[in-house]
């Protein structure tokens, strides 16, 4: 499943979020990449899931914020968002 984190995390449940997680996909965009900050505590949550964690280049660039992502998050432009949508039947965003 491809799960896709909108919202700033301080402004969701990002916990409940990532125990429905069994394993996927998570794309962070708009202020959802706010949770890929270097040393957040949101980013350590994020990376002791079972997933493969993406943020949208775009929205990084949006935030001034390309040069603060962790470098275990990989940054995708729109057409590998669209390949990611493509991979999964199914979708939850948050």
């Amino acid at each position: 499943m491809l799960y896709t984190l909108s919202h700033s995390p301080s402004q969701c449940d990002l916990p409940t979020l990532l125990r429905l997680i069994v394993e996927g996909d998570v794309l962070l965009l708009q202020d959802g990449v706010l949770a890929g900050l270097a040393g957040s505590a949101y980013l350590a949550l994020l990376l002791k899931a079972p997933i493969s964690l993406y943020a949208l280049k775009a929205d990084l660039e949006a935030r001034g914020l390309v040069g603060c992502c962790s470098n275990q998050i990989t940054i995708i432009g729109y057409n590998h968002f669209v390949t990611l949508t493509e991979k999964h039947c199914s979708q939850m965003a948050w």
